[in-house]
């Protein structure tokens, strides 16, 4: 199952806070998109791992995912080693994608930092064809390496590489987040307070969002960092 863009997150949720945006626009634009959660986050505070898997559901329909996956890696304590990216390869193989969307390698959450080195050291390996993969037909998978792998910005103030212009899409993507019921603010929860369900969190998000489209003279943005140089062909073409 071939897609355009690979988004590849630690957390449900994390794709829906940072670029859901950036995948509504690639949708409107004919793009496939898919999503892989790394893990259950079942070390959250609030909810469990079964309302959060039906809570992610909900979150790919409202993006328009044409599939997503969850790898039930142990939430906090999976690694980037061998058996990790020997599990993600295949993932890679399978969707094909031209460009992945991951985490960013400096954040908060210890997860994010991990996910990150693991999706670029799984995306590298799985353009080696030495290394030997089955998909999930049982037939033998051919190598194949993504183009471009973009980091998006989560909770630490980082310094975009570009910006893409959400503005059009900014309450489908609120919709998105909030698809998660049991993790952000929600006045009639009972659970224990945590470090993203407070009113405060849902504005510093918006507050984000609207600061990385005011730097690029849009109302909503999605800032990305790119381990590699940018290029372009038409300076009319840029923002």
């Amino acid at each position: 199952m071939k897609v355009d863009v690979l988004a590849i997150a630690a957390h449900p949720d994390d794709i829906e806070m940072t670029c859901a945006g950036t995948i509504l626009s690639l949708s409107e634009q004919g793009k496939t998109i898919a999503g892989v959660d790394l893990t259950r986050g079942e070390l959250g505070t609030r909810g469990t791992p079964e309302i959060r898997l039906q809570e992610s559901a909900e979150g790919a329909r409202i993006m328009n995912l044409v599939a997503r996956e969850n790898m039930g890696f142990r939430d906090g304590f999976f690694r980037n080693d061998e058996e990790h990216q020997m599990a993600l390869i295949p993932i890679i193989r399978h969707y094909q994608p031209e460009i992945i969307l991951t985490n960013t390698v400096d954040d908060r959450h210890p997860d994010h930092g991990r996910a990150a080195q693991l999706v670029i050291d799984a995306c590298f390996y799985a353009g080696l064809r030495q290394i030997k993969t089955v998909g999930k037909d049982g037939q033998p998978q051919e190598a194949f390496r993504p183009t471009y792998i973009y980091h998006f910005i989560q909770d630490r103030s980082l310094k975009p590489d570009f910006v893409v212009d959400v503005t059009p899409y900014w309450h489908q993507k609120l919709a998105a987040i909030q698809a998660y019921k049991s993790q952000f603010f929600n006045p009639d929860s009972d659970e224990p307070q945590s470090y993203i369900s407070g009113e405060p969190f849902m504005k510093f998000l918006e507050a984000r969002t609207r600061e990385h489209g005011h730097m690029i003279g849009v109302e909503f943005g999605e800032g990305f960092i790119s381990r590699r140089m940018l290029g372009v062909k038409d300076l009319f073409q840029l923002i």
